[in-house]
């Protein structure tokens, strides 16, 4: 029952991280607009793996995506590979979870093939939830960097003065779709660590059962046959030599 239990709590696990990283990768906020030091608040951009917005403050937002792929910074592109192959491991791992699970029945289906199916699944896990976290952290890197090493544009003291007669460079922070995908990637890592610990509850329990039946039912045999054997021969052996001499005793008799 314990096993049952902790195979279904992964499972739950595991279905919960593949949406939040889904939607981590498809939400547009990954890095915003910091407005720390900036003049006008009231628009402010913001910008995803796939496109960049603006927005106003009336609510109007206007979005441009990114139509070349070769123009693109490369650790962007690498942010996007690892959040596609996290996407698409992590759903293999739900697909194959499903049918792993203890309370259905599919078939003749024996539990070792399941015990296979559920560590196939939470190693699936854990690999997209470890592919989850990298491309959220490689992004998270960027914006880090490009935060330290923006300086000021046209400034007419060098800048030491922040920005007296010259502009800001626009910089970024952090947005809502890193924290969604940093959690999204612990709870696949979570999820897939409980998986493995089912497999490995489920294996030792079954081959404990069938040793101990097997040595039971040879000793049964063992016994019953002996004991079978040896009445009969008693009993004819004894009957015998009662009546030899009951048969030596009539004769004396009579002579």
């Amino acid at each position: 029952m314990g096993t049952s239990m902790i195979q279904q709590i992964g499972f739950i696990l595991g279905v919960l991280g593949q949406f939040l990283v889904s939607a981590a990768t498809a939400m547009d906020m990954w890095g915003l607009q910091d407005r720390s030091f900036s003049v006008v608040t009231s628009v402010y951009t913001y910008s995803g793996l796939w496109k960049s917005c603006v927005e106003n403050s009336s609510g109007m937002t206007q979005c441009r995506p990114y139509f070349t792929i070769l123009g693109l910074p490369i650790m962007l592109q690498a942010v996007r590979a690892l959040m596609i192959v996290g996407i698409v491991l992590g759903a293999i791992g739900c697909l194959i979870a499903i049918f792993a699970l203890k309370c259905l029945k599919m078939g003749n289906m024996e539990d070792n093939v399941k015990a296979t199916m559920t560590l196939t699944s939470g190693v699936m896990f854990l690999l997209a939830g470890v592919c989850g976290i990298a491309g959220v952290s490689v992004f998270a890197n960027l914006i880090v960097s490009s935060f330290r090493f923006t300086t000021y544009a046209d400034s007419g003291y060098g800048g030491v003065l922040g920005g007296l007669g010259g502009s800001l460079t626009p910089r970024y922070t952090f947005g809502t779709a890193l924290f969604v995908g940093w959690i999204g990637g612990a709870v696949l890592v979570v999820g897939g660590v409980m998986m493995c610990i089912a497999c490995r509850g489920m294996i030792p329990s079954e081959k404990k059962r069938q040793g101990y039946g097997m040595a039971y039912k040879a000793a049964s045999q063992h016994t019953t046959v002996y004991k079978d054997d040896a009445k009969p021969r008693l009993a004819y052996d004894e009957s015998f030599r009662a009546q030899s001499m009951n048969g030596r005793h009539s004769n004396q008799q009579y002579v």
